[in-house]
């Protein structure tokens, strides 16, 4: 069965900083672009980076650009997320998600054919 399971959520300081991690499982890892969206309280859901299959591109929100980094290690079927700078309105739930049609990644989150169950970041002082 497909899995992706996000993990190093938790609580951070405004400036401070979290890596997250999405392990995937069930299906060919090294065939799709990955991405990392986040839904804020009362929010809706909100496209913030992507990469290409083969870790030769990556996508950026103006809203973590500059302050993020989307990486991959395909030996490891793993995704992570580089959060620095991290600012009270990064407090969201954060999902991975995995797209085949689209290579180099899109910022269309109906696109999107797998999901991770999500994991809570928290930024507050």
């Amino acid at each position: 069965q497909v899995q992706l399971v996000e993990s190093g959520g938790g609580l951070a300081q405004p400036g401070g900083s979290l890596r997250l991690s999405c392990a995937a499982s069930g299906f060919t890892f090294s065939s799709y672009a990955m991405s990392w969206a986040r839904q804020a309280p009362g929010k809706g859901l909100e496209w913030g980076s992507g990469i290409a299959s083969d870790g030769s591109n990556t996508y950026y929100a103006d809203s973590v650009k500059g302050r993020f980094t989307i990486s991959r290690d395909n030996a490891k079927n793993t995704v992570y997320l580089q959060m620095n700078s991290l600012k009270p309105e990064d407090t969201a739930v954060y999902y991975c998600n995995a797209v085949f049609h689209f290579p180099l990644a899109t910022m269309d989150l109906g696109e999107y054919d797998y999901w991770g169950q999500g994991t809570q970041v928290t930024v507050s002082s």
